[in-house]
């Protein structure tokens, strides 16, 4: 499923028209984006929860060339799955 595809079936379902359900959407979107971007934790029960994990900076390789390249530290996005979309997506 696309965002388009999350769009068109919200839109479907309840009252609103594509460009309110879009605009819903984005809102969402973008307010877990800055959650994250300020190192919080969006915690959405049953569903799941997203966070911000820390790599450390490491030795790695170029695939091509075979040199030895420094790859710096970062922070990831991780989504960690909740316990009611595990047993639904096993059932």
């Amino acid at each position: 499923m696309t965002k388009a595809d999350l769009i068109e079936e919200v839109s479907r379902l309840s009252s609103l028209t594509k460009k309110e359900t879009e605009l819903i959407i984005n809102t969402v979107f973008d307010n877990i984006t800055d959650a994250l971007a300020k190192g919080d934790k969006v915690e959405l029960r049953g569903f799941g929860s997203f966070r911000i994990r820390h790599r450390n900076s490491r030795k790695g390789r170029n695939p091509k060339t075979g040199d030895s390249v420094s790859v710096p530290e970062k922070r990831v996005p991780f989504f960690k799955v909740g316990k009611r979309l595990r047993e639904l997506v096993n059932a």
